[in-house]
């Protein structure tokens, strides 16, 4: 077990791309578990693969995290006291500490070419066997590779895994694992470029960071015996290990990946997720509440997580419970709030003071702010009126009948309120004993183009008279 005095943990993404839902789910948990014991959570940005570094991408890491409402106490942006927080500033402390694996005998060098590599790749998938390093460089003697090097030949560090080893670790959700070192590959620790591959680099970073807990994807699980045989042949004392689940597609068929929908994290507060909402969401992904709460603030769940009650199931991203969620959140906004929010969804063809008159109507109806434009279009654009679906229910010499009294009748009010004009329709209705049902589908239908609105008499306010009456003589015109 970690013998660390405070708890640190941390999350450290790669710029190769945008800030992945599953990553911010696993930064949350890391945060959050920092949070409730007094320690610090570290952010370190892992840009060793530079070939796949994307320009920019550090800059919306970090803003992406912020906009969903987390922080970090030490990291690139901040500094701390075991900067620098970004893996390609700190390249001699990985020589370094790869050479000193050298001298002890604990990894080797090696020369193969990336032909044979391959090659040896295609003959064991050929004959169906395990695809890994098969120790060619393993045995040259001291002298040849010292020729080698001098000659300037290209070489990397590979670990020496001792294969007659079995590999002990304890995971907090998976519990005692065993491993033999028979079936873990010598994994390359130094490339020919000088740079770290992630098994090296994670090592020597999360023991100089003093990282008590790594809280990680089950996709490490692999990878995780060469770190445990990395602390050993360092003589460090390996931090406590938890394993987290994989999330599976909406379709519960298979890892969230891209090919099965946007999974970028800004992606979602671009839709009109609330981030607090996403938040809450992560939080119930495998694990629940002590009282099965299902809407939970940030500080009662750093009070209450702990990775060890993680489920160790897949489990699957269910944008349904999502979208519920985030409708719940925005309901709980007052309207001040919410305006304020959608002022990125409202669109440049919907007048300010309209947009204020509309919200009230709608509110109950969000469940992701992007709806609002659908939900509100027919208030400030032209709509379409299907003649057909007008006389669906009623002869159209009954609905040219029921468009052109009410048309009248409306004219006649001298106050365009709700309630004056819900008490002349009402009375229209009961005076000509018209089906209910159907008379006022009809006015919503002449007036919106949509059989879902918001309360009729309300939108109808809302509208105006002006251009109710234009939208009801329309439609009486195409009966």
């Amino acid at each position: 077990m970690s013998t660390h005095a405070i708890v640190r943990t941390r999350m450290a993404p790669s710029p190769t791309g945008e800030m992945h839902v599953g990553g911010m789910a696993m930064l949350l948990k890391n945060y959050a578990y920092a949070k409730r014991h007094g320690g610090k959570f570290i952010l370190r940005i892992e840009d060793t693969d530079q070939t796949r570094e994307v320009p920019g991408a550090v800059g919306r890491i970090l803003d992406v995290i912020k906009a969903y409402g987390l922080s970090w106490d030490e990291g690139p942006d901040i500094d701390g006291p075991f900067a620098p927080y970004t893996q390609s500033q700190r390249l001699p402390l990985y020589k370094q500490h790869a050479e000193q694996l050298i001298a002890a005998n604990q990894a080797y060098y090696c020369f193969c070419s990336k032909e044979r590599l391959e090659q040896l790749r295609e003959d064991q998938m050929a004959s169906k066997q395990q695809p890994k390093y098969d120790g060619h460089c393993r045995v040259l003697g001291s002298d040849e590779v010292a020729k080698r090097l001098a000659n300037g030949e290209p070489s990397v560090i590979r670990l020496k895994v001792p294969k007659d080893e079995q590999i002990h670790y304890t995971d907090l959700i998976r519990g005692e694992i065993t491993v033999s070192g028979a079936d873990v590959d010598d994994q390359v620790l130094l490339k020919t470029d000088g740079f770290p591959t992630y098994h090296l680099a994670v090592v020597v970073d999360d023991h100089a960071m003093q990282i008590s807990h790594i809280l990680r994807g089950e996709e490490w699980l692999s990878s995780t015996p060469k770190h445990v045989l990395l602390y050993k042949a360092f003589g460090w004392q390996a931090p406590i290990f938890a394993h987290i689940p994989i999330f599976l597609n909406p379709d519960g068929k298979g890892k969230m990946s891209k090919r099965k929908g946007e999974v970028a994290a800004q992606s979602f507060l671009d839709k009109g997720y609330l981030p607090e909402a996403v938040l809450n969401f992560f939080m119930l992904l495998g694990w629940g509440h002590p009282e099965q709460k299902e809407v939970i603030s940030l500080d009662e769940y750093i009070q209450n997580f702990d990775p060890a009650d993680i489920s160790s199931k897949s489990v699957v991203f269910d944008l349904v419970k999502l979208q519920w969620l985030n409708g719940v959140y925005i309901r709980a906004l007052s309207a001040d709030e919410l305006l304020e929010k959608l002022q990125p969804f409202i669109p440049a063809d919907c007048p300010a003071n309209l947009a204020k008159d509309i919200l009230p109507l709608i509110h109950e109806r969000l469940s992701i702010l992007s709806e609002f434009e659908e939900l509100s279009s027919f208030f400030y654009r032209n709509i379409t009126v299907d003649p057909q679906v007008l006389s669906k229910k009623a002869t159209p010499e009954l609905v040219r009948e029921q468009i052109e009294t009410t048309i009248l009748e409306l004219e006649k009010l001298p106050d365009w309120n709700e309630q004056e004009i819900e008490n002349t329709v009402r009375q229209l209705q009961e005076k000509n004993d018209w089906k209910r049902g159907q008379y006022f589908m009809l006015l919503r239908l002449s007036v919106s183009g949509q059989q879902a609105t918001p309360p009729l008499f309300t939108m109808i306010v809302v509208l105006g008279k002006e251009k109710t009456l234009e939208r009801l003589r329309s439609a009486g015109k195409q009966i």
